[in-house]
């Protein structure tokens, strides 16, 4: 049984869909299932996920409606120029709709006793931008999590120190959003103001 379909039998209560593409395995969960899979995946030991790789958000505001966000059909393939890639179709199944959840949160975990990775997907709604934190299980968490507040305005509930950590604390807004005016002027800090 694979990594995914373990979680999905484990949690059905929590797991929207679960996944495998090109090796990639995915789990798509509800926010509220978040923390116990969490922990799960880092203290069960067939599972022991004991790296948070990487944190990200997806804000999907605009995603298959803009004429340069539509999905291709075709994934490019990684290989040399000279070598002729088998053509995958590849579909742009989320598990929930874009107008209900607007961002993504991406978590990806690695196991370096079993040398497994996983990615985790937790959908965000837009009225409901909160999702608990995973500092008290990856420290880790703490700066990743601190990145996506300040890009996309998710908050982190439990978070000891959620803080901007790449704009100064005088900037207003979230930059990364899909909606975010590009030519809004910002209150400047240093001698040119």
């Amino acid at each position: 049984m694979n990594l995914a379909e373990a979680i999905r039998q484990r949690f059905p209560q929590h797991v929207i869909a679960a996944r495998i593409f090109r090796g990639q395995q995915t789990v798509v969960l509800k926010r509220e299932g978040l923390l116990d899979v969490a922990r799960y995946l880092r203290d069960d030991a067939a599972q022991y996920f004991d790296m948070l790789m990487d944190l990200s958000c997806v804000d999907y505001l605009k995603f298959g409606t803009a004429q340069h966000s539509a999905p291709t059909l075709v994934t490019p393939s990684p290989l040399p120029y000279y070598m002729t890639p088998r053509p995958v179709t590849e579909t742009w199944e989320r598990g929930v709709s874009n107008d209900d959840y607007r961002f993504d949160l991406v978590y990806h975990f690695y196991s370096t006793a079993h040398n497994h990775r996983l990615r985790v997907r937790v959908p965000v709604a837009m009225a409901h931008t909160t999702v608990p934190s995973l500092t008290g299980v990856w420290a880790s968490a703490d700066w990743y999590e601190r990145e996506v507040w300040d890009m996309f305005g998710i908050r982190f509930t439990g978070h000891p120190n959620l803080r901007r950590i790449l704009m100064y604390e005088e900037f207003t807004g979230h930059p990364l959003r899909k909606d975010y005016p590009v030519r809004r002027r910002q209150p400047l800090i240093g001698p040119m103001n």
